[in-house]
């Protein structure tokens, strides 16, 4: 984070995204008309959480980003009605949004078993017990993995493979490739919650290491980035300023329309993804798009050696 804070330009990592408030601006986030992406996914969930349940057979389901788990239920559902028992390991960064969703949860499926663990991704998935179940899926659904650079994608995958057993699955959302028009609103919506959202990526800097910084001189910017198929969102510096982080003993110098990059959202084709997830052996068995193409569901499993 010091590199990239004192870096031209300046960078931030999207982990600091999610304290508590953070988590529950997200989540208005994802009910905003302009965000597409949940209901869409939630969508083809709905429509085919019973055949995933079905390929897959009795499996413990582990989750990144798990957040309030909404559409987490749609396959919890799918394999209750299946009578396949109920196993979850939610994993999320935000241990306040964690707690709150395992307790609502349980109030609704009282056979669930759930452990939840508050973590990164890559320590999470270091650390994973073996599976009581037959088989394990990973789930990775939302658009997170468009946050990961074309390099950051390739070590999470190689993640991925350690945490599964030959025959587990790994069942990834990604955002698909569509017109600046639709993508554009999405990051940046009429009410402001996105703004918000990014900005109190400094609110939350500012609560961990002693900062100043102050949201009213920074602006959100987002943008779709053609060449790089890509959303950049940015925090702009709207004078000339001089920022400290104390117990860093760090000063940051900020000049007048600078920014900090704060977040990419990259968009994919099904066909090259599914592609660089068989080299590591994770091989699709299916995948599912909406009417319109604007997202896709990837089922795949760890082939056996």
């Amino acid at each position: 984070m010091i590199n990239g804070l004192t870096q031209t330009p300046k960078t931030l990592p999207p982990k600091y995204f999610y304290d508590d408030r953070g988590s529950l601006l997200f989540e208005k986030i994802c009910e905003l008309p302009e965000y597409y992406v949940t209901r869409t996914e939630a969508k083809i969930l709905q429509d085919y959480a019973s055949e995933i349940a079905n390929l897959t057979g009795y499996c413990e389901l582990v989750e990144l980003g798990s957040g309030s788990s909404t559409k987490t239920r749609i396959l919890l559902d799918a394999y209750q009605e299946l009578g396949h028992p109920l196993h979850y390991l939610p994993i999320d960064i935000s241990g306040g949004i964690l707690e709150e969703s395992a307790y609502n949860l349980l109030k609704d499926y009282p056979k669930l078993n759930i452990h939840g663990i508050v973590s990164t991704y890559e320590t999470a998935l270091k650390h994973l017990n073996p599976s009581p179940l037959p088989a394990r899926m990973i789930g990775f659904i939302g658009s997170s993995l468009g946050n990961l650079k074309p390099e950051e994608c390739h070590v999470f995958f190689s993640h991925i493979v350690e945490a599964l057993q030959p025959g587990d699955y790994f069942l990834l959302g990604v955002d698909l490739h569509k017109s600046k028009s639709i993508l554009e609103p999405a990051y940046d919506d009429s009410q402001g919650v996105t703004a918000a959202f990014n900005l109190n990526m400094l609110r939350h800097l500012n609560h961990l290491f002693e900062g100043n910084f102050n949201l009213e001189q920074f602006e959100h910017l987002a943008f779709y980035n053609q060449t790089e198929h890509q959303i950049e969102m940015h925090l702009k510096s709207l004078r000339s300023q001089t920022v400290e982080l104390k117990k860093l003993n760090l000063a940051i110098e900020f000049t007048q329309g600078e920014t900090i990059h704060t977040e990419i959202s990259r968009k994919f084709e099904l066909e090259k993804i599914q592609a660089e997830l068989e080299d590591l052996g994770l091989v699709s068995i299916k995948n599912w798009t909406d009417e319109n193409q604007w997202f896709g569901l990837i089922l795949c499993q760890l082939q056996t050696v």
